[in-house]
């Protein structure tokens, strides 16, 4: 591969993702390929720092019709993405790679809280660091805490891992005529309401000036090609 065209990144997964062909839990074998592709994106210089969804274990907002209020079902999808930076942790760390959990939620007996010291600290160390626990509040998503998190620590940009290759004009899956983009502002990414991401990402990012490239986690290596500007993905800049 080439040169990175970022030094520090943000990469979102969705929780979804680390249950592979299941409908629920974790998928060891998806997860140790998505920590082998992160240890190859950090060996291309790049520090890398990642945010996990929990909808493989739990989605707070699913709980809001059932008796339990939005704020305590978000509260229990926090505490899923810390199960499942755990899990990554654990992944990345068979390979011999140092890797740190912060969360946003303080639960010291579990993992460290998430400041900015120490990520910038453990990211310039060498470690892949895992953001748990969104970002502490509810009604905010883990797109959200990506955009929020990548502006805290002063990353390049951020890579939203999805099951498509980039955003589409309507979802490819049911509409064989929707057409992907190459490139998107941030306006016409809140504009068109595009569901690959929310619409607060989109416009934290505008705020903050942050590009974020949509790409497909599918095949093994994709991080690294997004990162040297050979992969096949959709940005949103400017």
């Amino acid at each position: 591969m080439g040169e990175p065209l970022y030094r520090r990144v943000v990469i979102k997964v969705s929780g979804e993702s680390f249950a592979g062909g299941q409908s629920f839990g974790i998928d060891q074998p998806t997860i140790d390929r998505i920590a082998v592709d992160l240890i190859a994106a950090q060996k291309l210089g790049v520090e890398v720092a990642v945010v996990v969804g929990g909808g493989n274990i739990f989605r707070g907002v699913e709980v809001s019709s059932r008796g339990v209020s939005r704020p305590t079902g978000d509260s229990m999808g926090m505490l899923a993405t810390v199960m499942n930076c755990l899990a990554l942790e654990a992944a990345i760390e068979r390979h011999a790679v140092p890797a740190r959990t912060l969360s946003a939620m303080v639960m010291p007996q579990v993992c460290e809280l998430f400041t900015r010291a120490a990520a910038h600290k453990y990211l310039s160390e060498g470690r892949i660091v895992l953001l748990a626990g969104g970002t502490g509040n509810p009604f905010f998503t883990t797109d959200t805490t990506a955009v929020l998190r990548a502006a805290e620590i002063g990353a390049s940009a951020v890579l939203k891992a999805t099951n498509v290759d980039g955003v589409y004009s309507a979802d490819p899956k049911k509409d064989p005529n929707a057409t992907r983009f190459e490139r998107l502002s941030h306006s016409q990414a809140v504009e068109g309401n595009y569901k690959v991401m929310d619409a607060t990402a989109f416009a934290l990012a505008r705020e903050t000036s942050l590009p974020i490239i949509v790409f497909s986690i599918a095949e093994p290596g994709s991080i690294g090609a997004i990162l040297t500007g050979t992969g096949r993905g959709t940005i949103v800049a400017g």
